[in-house]
């Protein structure tokens, strides 16, 4: 029986990096995973194919709308859907592979197979061969991540009612995509689609699109994708979803309690994602879940079984590969005898629609609910010389500061780079700094980031400067 100081059991973000550092920190360390690439949802059917499909996309966008703006002068451009699938495809394929190459460099001992728990040091790895092996384990992460949600009256027939997972590999472009939900995954593969050429109509049950972020990014969001042709129907309750052929009925209630239809060739269930346990035994191990099916854990991460541990989407909290990140190195440093931290209030949410909307730390809704005194600056893209020169100019920056002590409480933005820009705002809230702290730092000019401190200075109550 082969035995290991630390198995991470799923190979996704939070399973991968969990392995490397447990590695790094001189862990005699295996993974398993069921599936011939390792890298999860997120590399294979999340995060990297979607990414490759939105640039895509927007590539094509700008080709057909706003190249001649440019002086830019092209023939009429044409949508290859397969090319673009072959490249997102092969963006996948190098991606994972990379994990491989990661793995190989770390002395990781990878298992391919269906990990389920004998025990709680042991685990039994079957293939997909049918044959089977038993390993033992000191320590156990479960890094199982998600699937895609649905609602009870659906049927998922994965052709014309799909999930995330085949709205990356369709044969066509949609004459008219319903999508149902306006979170996140809807409205940028939403967004794929509509830039293709799609109708798209998204239809939500809250009364705005994605409702965990700051109030003032979801009406911004909805204004511009509404201006991009996007179609919402918000307050509406689906009841049903029925297939006819090539066409696809879905049935609801809007906030008038009046029966609405629509009618498209494809329907995208985008109702949010379930923690995946399916298989794990853990009945065997005695590890506990919630009423939710998450495996519970305590601020460790440590499940009621001593020697087991899990990560990412499995457990409570957002699900977001950063996140499961964060945590698989938590863990690994834990059981290195470390003291590392999570602040979990400065994992930020990123949504890739263009422009791209971010936020991190407290959102307006939240301080009021908490009745927290506060004070917000913000200023507009548009006023950007980098935005007038790139074209972007949607969006503005938002920030939210104590208003007695002027430390940050949130930042927000919806603009060009917004998630790449959201990492100044975690640095910031990471060191506690104060709106004037931002204020005072040099941004280079010209460039987006300009639009930070020029919010900044809003907050502070001085003038922005370009405003």
């Amino acid at each position: 029986m082969s035995q290991f100081d630390v198995t991470v059991i799923g190979s996704g973000p939070g399973g991968y990096v969990a392995a490397i550092r447990a590695a790094q920190l001189g862990f005699k360390t295996a993974i398993i995973e069921k599936y011939p690439t390792l890298g999860g949802t997120c590399l294979n059917v999340g995060c990297i194919p979607s990414k490759a499909l939105l640039d895509s996309s927007e590539h094509f966008e700008k080709a057909k709308h706003e190249f001649a703006d440019y002086g830019i002068i092209i023939n009429e451009p044409k949508v290859d859907l397969a090319k673009m699938i072959e490249r997102k495809n092969g963006v996948v394929e190098q991606t994972t592979k990379g994990i491989n190459f990661l793995m190989d460099k770390n002395k990781i001992t990878v298992f391919e197979g269906v990990g389920s728990f004998e025990s709680a040091t042991q685990i039994k790895v079957t293939k997909n061969d049918g044959s089977s092996e038993i390993i033992d384990s000191k320590y156990t992460i479960i890094a199982t991540g998600s699937k895609p949600s649905s609602l009870p009256f659906i049927t998922l027939d994965k052709e014309r009612i799909i999930t995330s997972t085949e709205a990356l590999n369709l044969k066509e472009v949609p004459k008219h995509l319903v999508v149902i939900g306006g979170g996140v995954i809807g409205l940028e593969l939403g967004s794929v689609y509509l830039r293709l050429g799609s109708q798209v109509t998204v239809v939500e049950f809250m009364d705005k699109i994605i409702p965990g972020m700051d109030g003032a990014l979801s009406k911004e969001l909805q204004k511009v994708l509404r201006k991009q042709g996007m179609k919402f129907e918000l307050s509406t309750a689906v009841s049903a979803v029925e297939r006819n052929g090539d066409s696809v009925k879905v049935t609801a209630k809007n906030k008038k309690g009046e029966e609405v239809n629509f009618e498209g060739d494809y329907v995208l269930v985008s109702v949010g994602r379930r923690p995946y346990t399916d298989g794990l035994g853990l009945e065997k191990a005695g590890v506990e879940l919630d009423e939710r099916g998450r495996v519970k854990t305590n601020d460790h991460l440590q499940t009621n079984v001593s020697n087991i541990y899990a990560i990412g989407d499995v457990i409570k909290g957002a699900m977001l590969a950063h996140k499961a990140e964060e945590e698989g190195t938590l863990v690994a440093e834990i059981l290195a005898g470390q003291k590392p931290h999570i602040n979990y209030n400065l994992i930020p949410g990123v949504v890739y629609t263009w422009p791209e909307v971010a936020g991190v730390g407290k959102t307006e809704e939240q301080l009021k609910e908490e009745g927290v005194a506060y004070k917000v600056g913000s200023f507009p893209m548009r006023a950007l010389g980098r935005s007038r020169a790139s074209g972007d100019t949607d969006g503005f920056v938002k920030i939210i500061a104590d208003d007695k002590t002027d430390e940050v409480l949130g930042f927000h933005m919806i603009g060009a780079r917004a998630a790449d820009l959201v990492a100044e705002g975690v640095i910031a809230m990471e060191f506690r700094a104060s709106a004037e702290d931002i204020a005072r730092s040099s941004h280079a000019h010209p460039t987006y980031a300009e639009a930070v401190k020029e919010a900044a200075l809003d907050a502070t109550g001085k003038r922005s400067i370009h405003m």
